[in-house]
């Protein structure tokens, strides 16, 4: 699949997601505020360098996950320090970041529980779209929660 396919899917699945276009790489928010993405495609190597994203064509798609999902994915994270091992991926396990169509920890968010993808095929974003879903109604629930907050704060003045 290719970057515009996936951000036209996540624009379409998910109500009321803005996306925002820096640098090339889009972020994707369910938050007016902008505070938190809940998934990013990034295309440039300006944020780190361990995908080598300047390579024609390679982008990545990052989806932060619950701490559950990401452990059910690769396991409890690692007690080492930070970039002591597979950068920030948060696990004791090589990868290869630059290896397509393979899903694996964020190379440096790991340890937040993002997980990424370079250029998944067709299959694989079948595999992703449930982590897209997750990741979007865990964003939307923690806003409809603040706004709510809000609301009753602004009730009991």
């Amino acid at each position: 699949m290719d970057e515009d396919a996936v951000a036209s899917w996540i624009d379409a699945a998910f109500a009321g997601t803005d996306r925002v276009v820096t640098d090339g790489s889009s972020f994707f928010f369910y938050d007016p505020d902008h505070l938190f993405p809940f998934a990013t495609l990034v295309t440039t190597n300006l944020y780190d360098q361990a995908s080598d994203l300047d390579r024609p064509g390679v982008y990545r798609l990052n989806v932060g996950v619950s701490k559950e999902t990401w452990i059910r994915l690769f396991g409890r994270p690692t007690t080492r320090e930070q970039a002591a091992h597979g950068l920030g991926s948060g696990t004791d396990v090589e990868h290869d970041f630059t290896a397509l169509d393979t899903l694996m920890p964020h190379p440096v968010y790991g340890r937040m529980f993002w997980v990424s993808v370079l250029n998944p095929s067709v299959s694989t974003f079948e595999l992703v779209k449930p982590l897209l879903a997750d990741a979007y109604e865990r964003e939307k629930s923690r806003v409809d929660r603040k706004a709510a907050h809000r609301t009753a704060d602004d009730t009991a003045s």
